[in-house]
């Protein structure tokens, strides 16, 4: 795009309640002379917080924001209102790191992070994994209870038109780039996935029917 047709890709970062913009990452001549794939993993980072922006994240990770543009409340929520500004600071409600360039990285939604056996999964990660099989076209990585682990990884897949694949040549695709305890422990392929009117997965239906009768609370 840069290349063919001038066009400078700019990264962002932001939510509704954020108006929207929290960070920008944008290409830096030093970055010119690095290897595309250093280069493309230094542009993929959600970028420095904009000019008014505070960031920081707690000690669970999540990313928390000030600025004279978060909202002051939602309408008519008190109790919603409370939690998302607690101690001053809107929660994100998403799970990162800011490394030492203060650069903003994006790990996954809280709620959507995976603990099988007391380590964190992101499902975002096992995602972009599934992804670069060339069989897949759609995927969602959510939790579902175990008795051992608390819960353990599964994909939901969508193939691309005309492909196939097995549940344990997509496990295997994975277990060859990710650690062992990342890696999908079932995968089933669907013909859709839930979404939003937007288009956004909505996880939570994907989740509702394995977690039925049961409180998602794992250690």
């Amino acid at each position: 795009v840069e290349t063919e047709l001038g066009w400078e890709f700019i990264q962002i970062y932001g939510l509704t309640e954020t108006s929207p913009l929290l960070t920008m990452n944008r290409s830096r001549a030093e970055w010119d002379d690095l290897d595309p794939a250093e280069r493309a993993s230094r542009l993929a980072r959600q970028g420095a917080p904009a000019l008014g922006v505070r960031l920081r994240t707690d000690e669970t990770g999540e990313v928390l924001a000030q600025s004279n543009v978060v909202l002051k409340s939602y309408w008519q929520q008190p109790d919603a209102s409370a939690q998302a500004l607690a101690d001053g600071w809107f929660h994100t409600g998403d799970g990162g790191e800011i490394d030492d360039e203060n650069y903003l990285g994006l790990q996954d939604r809280k709620k959507d992070v995976i603990i099988s056996g007391g380590e964190n999964v992101s499902s975002i990660e096992v995602e972009d994994c599934l992804f670069s099989h060339e069989a897949v076209a759609e995927v969602a990585v959510i939790g579902v209870p175990d008795d051992k682990w608390g819960e353990t990884v599964k994909a939901l897949v969508v193939l691309a038109d005309g492909a196939a694949a097995t549940e344990q040549e997509l496990i295997d695709h994975c277990r060859e780039h990710l650690a062992h305890f990342k890696c999908p422990t079932s995968v089933e392929v669907r013909a859709e996935l839930a979404r939003t009117a937007t288009g956004k997965l909505q996880k939570f239906k994907l989740r509702a029917p394995y977690w039925e009768g049961l409180d998602r609370q794992v250690n």
